[in-house]
């Protein structure tokens, strides 16, 4: 017999019944997104490493030309690669475009999946990755109304019981972009933000 389903976090209590109610306007189907969570789908078979010193050298090693980012995650592939983000409902991801021709991609998760990064880690975690390199753009994509900018400083994994969660309002690109921005370090106007539908995004 399988053992039971853990409960809630108080957080994820506190913005289900809100967000659920947001779900016909931006298609974010959190109902789905709790159940994966709590049966534990969608935790990748690797995990993310941080970059090193040396990866950010003439010694760093050869990217591939395709790779898969699932949510918490943050991977990157070759001038001329391809980035694929499976099923990105409540999610947003967050692609940096190198002017080498090649792309760093995070995939933020509303909530964490177990294994992986959670949403205040993964700007973090891809500005790592992108190191010193010169960078031509960012692009968010994703869930947009589903979000609060704060989320990418404190996840909401983060809030105790009787804490207050803030939950989005409307579709705060401007302050999405300000936050991605900030995080990596990179000037607001290099950062567009876009809200789409569910579904997979391929990013070459």
């Amino acid at each position: 017999m399988p053992a039971p389903n853990p409960p809630l976090h108080p957080a994820r209590r506190a913005l289900r019944a809100p967000l659920l109610r947001r779900a016909a306007v931006h298609a974010v189907a959190l109902p789905t997104v709790l159940l994966a969570l709590n049966i534990g789908l969608g935790t990748a078979a690797h995990a993310y490493e941080p970059a090193t010193a040396v990866a950010h050298t003439t010694g760093r090693p050869t990217a591939p030309d395709r790779a898969t980012v699932t949510e918490g995650q943050v991977r990157e592939v070759a001038p001329g690669g391809v980035l694929t983000y499976p099923s990105v409902t409540s999610c947003l991801t967050v692609t940096v475009r190198l002017r080498d021709g090649g792309l760093v991609g995070a995939h933020a998760s509303l909530f964490q999946v177990p294994g992986e990064l959670r949403s205040d880690a993964i700007l973090t975690a891809l500005g790592e990755l992108v190191g010193h390199r010169s960078v031509a753009a960012v692009q968010v994509k994703g869930a947009v109304g589903a979000w609060h900018p704060s989320y990418f400083t404190k996840a909401i994994e983060s809030y105790g019981e009787g804490e207050q969660v803030p939950v989005p309002s409307g579709q705060d690109a401007a302050g999405i972009g300000r936050e991605v921005s900030r995080g990596l370090g990179l000037p607001p106007s290099s950062v567009t933000v876009e809200d789409v539908p569910d579904g997979d995004q391929v990013v070459s």
